[in-house]
């Protein structure tokens, strides 16, 4: 029988997972960054590209909020989950698949808080068709906390045009999947599928517990 505690154990776990997703993260987003020019792009297979783009928003591309709101939003979630694992850690008959599922979920939303701090100091955004160089000598191309995220992973599996007579959309081209991402987006919806599909009692188990006990110790006080 292992002498290892087992709270010791799947936080070394988490701990791994979260780690091996934000050094895969931001390697390839390095290489990328380097690499290519903004816009381009590498065929892999017909429905799998490599396309450099840089967005100010949301996963996937989205802008909903205000820059300096959202980055802050994401170190907020980071803290929240790391500090929601460290709780549930002490639950006891959680499957290890719940605690996986928190660190992709938490380490795909650090993945793209280095970019939005970092990424505007240390690259500059040269003209294509050149590309980023790290650490140039005339400084980079934005402040602190205003870096733009790396994207690259797009799927465009199929594409066709709207019949002309469907009403408002008839004769525009639809393209599935548009959405170009990056493998800290990918790790977010994995762990909230995962979370979803397969590990909701769990996840309600462990809100019960973690936020039941806040409460207890709140009213002693």
């Amino acid at each position: 029988m292992s002498g290892r505690h087992p709270v010791l154990t799947t936080g070394w776990l988490v701990a791994i997972v979260m780690l091996l997703v934000v050094i895969a993260d931001q390697a390839v987003k390095f290489y990328v960054k380097t690499h290519f020019y903004l816009g381009e792009a590498y065929e892999i297979f017909p429905w799998f590209q490599i396309k450099f783009i840089e967005n100010n928003g949301m996963a996937f591309g989205m802008e909903l909020f205000n820059k300096f709101i959202l980055t802050f939003g994401r170190i907020a979630a980071v803290v929240f989950f790391i500090w929601f694992i460290m709780k549930a850690l002490t639950v006891t008959n959680l499957r290890k698949g719940f605690y996986i599922a928190c660190a992709l979920i938490t380490a795909g939303a650090a993945g793209n808080i280095f970019d939005c701090v970092f990424y505007g100091e240390i690259f500059n955004n040269p003209f294509p068709p050149q590309t980023a160089v790290i650490f140039p000598s005339g400084g980079g191309y934005a402040g602190w906390f205003e870096g733009r995220v790396v994207d690259m992973l797009y799927f465009p599996f199929f594409s066709f045009t709207w019949p002309s007579w469907i009403p408002g959309i008839g004769g525009k081209e639809y393209e599935f999947f548009q959405y170009i991402f990056n493998i800290a987006d990918a790790s977010i919806c994995v762990g909230v599928a995962l979370l979803i599909i397969f590990f909701s009692s769990d996840c309600t188990k462990a809100f019960n517990f973690v936020f039941d006990r806040q409460k207890d110790s709140a009213n002693e006080k």
